[in-house]
């Protein structure tokens, strides 16, 4: 009889726990949700040369960056990708993917942008891979002096 009683408890209380994981679940799923949702958008050009990269921001309200580039650079074909990372006082750290070729390999490029004012520096630092995965070192400096691209304000255009 203890037994039962027992085995009767642990269940109830089995059932209980997973019901409050849950719950744990549908919440972290809304805070997640609400985390994406987009404050503002902020649109950029910048071009050198022949070369035009446009930029599309979307500022989220968990402070992420999001948003898409498409680099047409001179001697390449058109690069046409995802943008996400996240601002660190006035940089922001970000990567880029976008396929490539007839195979349609992914690339994965890191990126850094220093804010000043209106415009967006694209930055020059060292790049390093691990395991496959390519990344800016962070014992180097990263240049925003000697710079091909800096990105203008736009106004935002849906194409």
């Amino acid at each position: 009889m203890k037994k039962l009683v027992l085995s009767c408890l642990i269940l109830s209380f089995a059932g209980l726990q997973s019901c409050k994981n849950s719950e744990n679940l549908k919440e972290t799923e809304t805070v997640s949700t609400e985390a994406e949702k987009v404050v503002s958008t902020q649109c950029y050009e910048a071009t050198y040369e022949t070369d035009i990269i446009d930029l599309k921001l979307n500022i989220l309200e968990n402070g992420k960056v999001g948003g898409n580039m498409s680099m047409k650079v001179s001697g390449a074909e058109e690069r046409i990708g995802e943008i996400k990372g996240e601002f660190h006082g006035d940089t922001l750290f970000a990567d880029y993917t976008f396929t490539e070729g007839a195979n349609k390999k992914t690339f994965k490029n890191p990126m850094a942008f220093l804010k000043k004012g209106k415009q967006l520096i694209l930055g020059n630092g060292t790049m390093q891979t691990t395991m496959g995965v390519t990344y800016l070192v962070k014992d180097k400096p990263i240049d925003f002096e000697r710079v091909k691209y800096k990105f203008d304000s736009i106004d935002c255009v849906d194409k």
